[in-house]
């Protein structure tokens, strides 16, 4: 089983969209965990998005990247730029992947229009996971 790391500035949108997208499309053929440089907790809309597309987030966590020192990752993904450039050395065979996408919680506009900031954001984090799922395991 391959271990897997999504890493974002504040683990609070892309990579918790991730997260929930690589653990449907892995199934058990990987373990995914998902971190960030800083801990912003879970962002609700970030919840709500992926319900809207039958992917429970409610349980996960806001986690720093320091309490995944010790694990030996297979992958790292960085979903941000910010994340790519903080991100700690993991010793071993670890191959890195990086695509910087949008942040989400940072759109501005009436409540649909960040909706739709949101939205468009899952989809094209589902597409890079289920992608990344089909090559990689």
């Amino acid at each position: 089983m391959k271990n897997i790391l999504v890493l974002c500035t504040g683990n609070s949108c892309r990579s918790q969209l991730a997260e929930g997208y690589l653990r449907y499309f892995a199934g058990d053929r990987a373990k995914i965990y998902s971190a960030g440089i800083e801990t912003h907790g879970v962002n609700p809309k970030a919840i709500q998005v992926m319900a809207e597309d039958h992917i429970n987030i409610t349980d996960h966590t806001s986690n720093h990247v320091n309490e995944y020192l010790s694990v030996q990752f297979d992958y790292i993904i960085t979903v941000c730029d910010n994340a790519n450039e903080a991100c700690p050395f993991f010793p071993g065979k670890v191959e890195r992947f990086h695509e910087n996408f949008p942040d989400p919680a940072k759109a501005v506009g009436s409540a649909d229009e960040i909706m739709d900031e949101f939205r468009r954001i899952r989809d094209l984090i589902k597409v890079y996971s289920k992608n990344f799922a089909h090559s990689h395991l």
